[in-house]
C-alpha cells in the first residue's frame, strides 16, 4: 500500500526534541519486537527504541521474531500478557501480521509499525517506513552512472514476503529500464542474507562470468555477493547496496562496495517510541497512520559520515 506522508531527517529530529522526558508508571512497559539481529539495520531499530522507551520512564522488552510469522504471533501474545502499554514492531509479512496487529488491539495494546508496512489500514496505530521506492531509485541511478549506462548485471532481491523487496526492486528498475544497453543476466532472492547471497553469487558468477554489476535489495546481501566477488577475484564488479549500514560504510571507504541507500533506522525506531509515548499518555494519535521517510545517497563523497544508520555533520 502507498504511504502518503512524506518526513525528512529534520521533520524526525524536530519531533523527536518536542518529545518530553516526562517519566512513565514505573510497571509501563513498551515492547520492541524486531526481525534478527544478526542483521545490523535491525539491531539498530531495537538498540534505538529500547533507549528512547527507557529515556521516557518505561521498562523495555527486547524480542525478535526471526521473520517467522508463527513466532512473531506469540510474542505478541508474550507482551499481551506482560501488561505492554505499547508495541515497537518490525513486522514478519504483510499479510501474516494483520491478524497478530489486531488481536494486541483487540487486547488494548497498541502496535506502532516501523520499517515494513502490513497490508491494513486501522489496524495499527501508526506504520512509519522509509521511503523505499524514492530510495530505489536514488540507487539506481548511481548504479547506472556507475555503470556507465552499459554491461551485464545482477539483481539480488530480497525476502518475497516483505513488501519491501518488490517496492525496491521496482523502483530500481523504473530507473534502469530506460537504459537499453543495461542487461539483467540473473534475478535471485537472497532473503536479505548475507551467506545466502554468498552463496548465490557464486553460482551466478560461474554462470555469467561476465557481469559489471550487482544491485542488491540490501546491505548484508551486498555484503554476502562482494565477499563471493572478492573469492572469485573479481573485485572489479560493481555493487550498490541499501539501508545504510556501518559495514558498507567500511566497504565503500576502502574502495570496495561502490554505494548504499541508508534509511534511518535509529530514529525510526525513536520516533516510533515518541509517538507510543503520546499515545499512552494522552491517547493522542499520530495526524496520519502512514508516515513515510525520503532516504538518502552514501557513496565515496559522505560515507565517512555515516554512523549506525545516521548521517553525522
Amino acid at each position: 500500500m502507498k504511504l502518503t506522508r512524506r518526513m525528512t531527517f529534520a521533520a524526525f529530529a524536530g519531533m523527536l526534541a518536542l518529545a518530553t522526558a516526562m517519566p512513565a508508571n514505573a510497571a509501563d512497559l513498551i515492547a520492541i519486537i524486531t526481525p534478527s539481529h544478526d542483521n545490523p539495520f535491525f539491531k539498530a531499530e531495537a538498540v534505538g527504541a529500547e533507549a528512547k522507551a527507557k529515556e521516557l520512564g518505561y521498562e523495555a522488552l527486547v524480542l525478535v521474531h526471526d521473520d517467522d510469522a508463527n513466532k512473531q504471533s506469540e510474542l505478541i501474545d508474550t507482551a499481551i500478557g506482560r501488561g505492554a502499554k505499547a508495541i515497537i514492531l518490525d513486522n514478519a509479512g504483510a499479510d501474516a501480521t494483520v491478524a497478530a496487529v489486531q488481536k494486541a488491539k483487540d487486547a488494548g495494546v497498541p502496535a506502532f509499525l516501523i520499517d515494513r508496512e502490513i497490508n491494513a489500514t486501522g489496524v495499527a496505530v501508526a506504520q512509519i517506513v522509509s521511503n523505499n521506492y524514492q530510495g530505489a531509485q536514488l540507487g539506481a541511478q548511481e548504479f547506472v552512472k556507475l555503470m556507465g549506462e552499459k554491461g551485464n548485471f545482477v539483481e539480488l532481491v530480497g525476502k518475497e514476503s516483505d513488501t519491501n523487496a518488490g517496492i525496491r526492486s521496482k523502483g530500481y528498475h523504473d530507473v534502469i529500464g530506460d537504459y537499453p544497453d543495461l542487461k539483467m543476466v540473473a534475478q535471485q532472492s537472497a532473503n536479505w542474507s548475507q551467506t545466502e547471497a554468498y552463496s548465490k553469487m557464486e553460482s551466478i558468477l560461474q554462470a555469467n562470468p561476465d557481469i559489471k554489476g550487482v544491485i542488491s535489495g540490501n546491505d548484508t546481501m551486498a555484503m554476502g555477493a562482494y565477499a563471493a566477488l572478492a573469492t572469485a577475484g573479481r573485485k572489479d564488479v560493481i555493487v550498490v547496496g541499501f539501508d545504510g549500514s556501518n559495514d558498507v560504510r567500511d566497504s565503500i571507504t576502502s574502495g570496495g562496495i561502490k554505494a548504499t541507500v541508508l534509511q534511518p533506522a535509529f530514529a525510526q525506531a525513536q520516533m516510533a517510541v515518541v509517538q507510543a509515548d503520546d499515545y499512552i499518555k494522552n491517547k493522542k494519535s499520530p495526524a496520519q497512520e502512514k508516515q513515510l521517510m525520503d532516504c538518502v545517497l552514501v557513496n565515496g563523497d559522505n560515507a565517512k559520515k555515516l554512523e549506525t544508520f545516521a548521517l553525522t555533520n
